[in-house]
């Protein structure tokens, strides 16, 4: 025994080197370090980005586990030597000639920040086979602007200028920087374009400055010419305003889309004065329909003041299926697989209806075991590329669409069979691509239960689910905010999002409650059922952070938190409105449904687990990191629960206390666990594999040692497509 710790400690000692196949004359770049030495407002970080060579990155307090990988090669180029090399990451070999042209970008950035005469010192330190590379800047002296004057010899140009005054970005007292310069350049430039000056670019602008008339300050000269920078005087032409000419909108590859659809999407109108903002809204609204997969909108100037507009489209796939997959399997032996299949086409009527029909089943059993649970659902939408009943003018930069759907899903247990037949009219529309929103003012479910297992009905023990375990009509409206800072599939850098749910009804049918009838309750009836009074909110926010070796590393955290509340004609939240937690997506040591409220054990009324609560809030933490090929690897950390909210108008038992919410028990209710995962990561298409452990149980309130880690009902295996989160 004490020789195998002997080897293993021999291995942990050889491993622990970031240098062992560096050459002898060779170092790795361990550190770069940015010294400011005159200023203490001036951000070191700025000047990062100026550095020609950067060290490997750092996770775990200064240490890259995958540097110490790659070092276990031997440098023969053996088989395991080509694995550990792909597995780990290769250190970077220090390279003095970058320090010079490190130090020369950093003057030059300096001067462009306002900073002239800038000094850049650099001290380089090697030790144990490591390089250590500081730089000591002197920031340069900077020149105050005392007087601004703008010479503009077009009056028309003069008069743009002089209404544009309140969003002048040069003022008396800033600091004169070429930075500062180019962007107003820019952004005079853009505001031209806007006003007919087709062509017009931020060249045509000069800048003057004299720093002698007034000690350490500037008078500044902005010079608007009829030449550029390149040109020379005698190549000066007067700036013309231009007017668009022909407009065309020509589908290519045999595309069959209705004229008045696309003319409706086009905001570049023959006769009008030309508007870079209506090129640019008109390629927004083209590209948001998601009907093409090209639009370039070509501008040819015809004469002096004449531009004719071709827009050019090409078509995106039209028709398309897609299919996911989700499951999972825990240490009970019990399996859970969720299929879904979709068929989509893009535009059903020729004018960019988008029509969807889907499925989707959720089949959880046991093997060699009768008790099984099914639910299949069916469900179809179409969408219109129009906001109905609104005015299109109110839409000049994105395409609003308006959506109705119908589904019917049937859910068989042991205890009950169970009907839903929803509906819903709403629109969706977004801005700028980072925000969209979606609002239905209508929401309609009629859900009825069948079959009911007498035995199931009298020993529900929770008198939320006995009133949740009823037939009833859910009518009312929803809305829905997205706010992201990368709306792509699968984004590949540091991203945010937050997404905002909310659902009310019952409030409109309340109003007539004097003309329905009512049950033994005094519960009002529609169509011989009552309707559900309840308001429901769900808020999600996800932070994604990208970092090494183009980007492939990743931290994601996310914080979810809602809660629902019935009240009026419902004593509880209609069953299908109740959180839960546990699954491939939420806490990942339980499987779906099968944790929570609060402490409160399974209740064996239900033969497959059914936990539900009013509110849930949970947080979850994943360190994602390359392995080979496509195969990537996580670490995980799930902690969170569903709960109940306390209802005076309904009786408590014990184990109704056991899943109520209260700060006093908050700490000893939170459910943990940890896991590890692998994913497959096709650009598109990434398939997750996850095993949770649990850490804590609020049920036992025990924190599990290692040896409980794969006992009975201490894991779950979950399979899905895409991140959890």
């Amino acid at each position: 025994m004490k020789k195998i710790i002997i080897v293993i400690l021999c291995f942990i000692t050889a491993s622990c080197s970031t240098t062992k196949l560096l050459r002898d004359d060779e170092y790795r770049l361990a550190e770069n370090k940015v010294v400011i030495l005159n200023s203490k407002d001036y951000t070191a970080a700025d000047l990062q980005p100026y550095i020609k060579q950067k060290p490997n990155s750092y996770y775990i307090g200064g240490w890259n586990p995958f540097l110490y990988v790659y070092n276990w090669s031997s440098g023969r180029g053996t088989k395991w030597d080509k694995f550990v090399e792909k597995l780990g990451v290769e250190p970077v070999v220090f390279d003095s000639t970058l320090v010079q042209s490190t130090v020369k970008g950093m003057q030059t950035h300096l001067e462009y920040m306002g900073y002239y005469d800038s000094k850049v010192d650099y001290t380089i330190i090697k030790d144990n086979k490591k390089a250590k590379v500081r730089y000591d800047v002197t920031l340069g002296k900077q020149y105050l602007i005392h007087d601004i004057d703008y010479i503009i010899k077009d009056s028309v140009l003069a008069g743009i200028v002089a209404k544009d005054s309140a969003n002048f970005t040069l003022f008396k007292g800033d600091p004169l920087s070429q930075e500062a310069l180019e962007f107003e350049s820019d952004r005079l430039a853009t505001l031209f374009r806007k006003n007919g000056y087709y062509g017009f670019t931020k060249n045509y602008f000069f800048y003057y400055a004299d720093t002698n008339a007034v000690k350490n300050m500037a008078n500044l000269v902005v010079n608007l010419e009829n030449y550029t920078r390149n040109e020379s005087a005698a190549s000066a032409e007067p700036h013309k305003q231009f007017y668009i000419n022909n407009v065309a909108i020509l589908p290519q590859n045999g595309l069959s889309v209705r004229a008045k659809f696309l003319e409706n999407l086009n905001t570049v109108k023959p006769g009008t004065l030309y508007n870079e903002t209506n090129i640019n809204n008109t390629y927004q609204r083209f590209t948001s329909i998601r009907l093409f997969s090209t639009v370039n909108i070509q501008l040819e100037q015809v004469d002096s003041a004449l531009v004719d507009c071709r827009i050019l489209l090409s078509p995106s796939k039209l028709q398309g299926v897609k299919f996911n997959l989700e499951s999972s399997f825990n240490s009970s032996a019990l399996f859970g697989i969720t299929p879904s299949l979709s068929y989509y086409h893009k535009n059903i009527f020729g004018g960019g209806e988008m029509l969807t029909l889907g499925f989707r089943g959720n089949f959880q059993f046991k093997l060699n075991d009768p008790i099984h649970s099914n639910e299949f659902a069916i469900s179809s939408s179409i969408s219109f590329p129009q906001f109905l009943l609104l005015p299109e003018r109110l839409f000049t930069t994105n395409v609003p669409r308006t959506d109705i759907s119908l589904s019917y899903n049937y859910q068989s247990r042991p205890e009950y069979t169970r009907n839903i037949v929803s509906t819903s009219y709403g629109y969706n529309w977004s801005m700028k691509n980072k925000f969209f929103y979606q609002l239905y003012p209508i929401q309609m479910n009629i859900v009825r239960i069948f079959d009911m297992s007498p035995d199931f009905y009298e020993n529900l023990k929770d008198p939320y689910l006995i009133n949740a375990y009823q037939n009833h009509f859910d009518f009312g409206a929803g809305a829905i905010m997205f706010y992201t800072t990368d709306p792509s599939i699968n984004p590949k850098h540091s991203y945010f999002y937050l997404r905002w749910q909310t659902d009310i009804a019952g409030n409109l049918l309340s109003l007539f409650n004097n003309t329905m009838e009512t049950d033994k309750m005094g519960k009002h009836l529609i169509w011989g059922i009552p309707y559900s009074q309840y308001v429901r909110s769900e808020v999600s926010l996800v932070q994604t952070l990208r970092f090494g070796k183009s980007d492939k590393f990743g931290l994601a955290g996310r914080v979810v938190a809602g809660a629902g509340y019935a009240y009026g004609n419902s004593y509880a939240l209609p069953f299908e409105k109740f959180f839960y937690a546990g699954g491939a997506n939420s806490l990942r040591g339980w499987q779906s449904r099968s944790v929570g409220p609060g402490c409160a054990p399974i209740d064996s009324t239900f033969s497959i687990a059914n936990q539900s609560g009013d509110m849930r809030m949970e947080a979850n933490l994943e360190f994602r990191f390359p392995m080979f090929w496509k195969l990537q690897g996580a670490l995980f950390a799930d902690a969170g629960n569903i709960w109940n909210i306390k209802r005076e108008s309904l009786p408590q038992t014990e184990r109704d206390a056991d899943g109520l919410f209260s700060f006093a028990n908050l700490g000893k209710s939170i459910a943990v666990d940890w896991g590890l995962g692998l994913r497959l990561d096709f650009n598109l298409l990434l398939v997750r594999l996850d095993l949770g452990i649990k850490a804590y149980n609020p049920v036992t309130q025990q924190w599990h040692s290692p040896k409980m880690w794969f006992d009975k009902g201490g894991y779950a295996f979950h399979f899905g497509i895409g991140y959890p989160f």
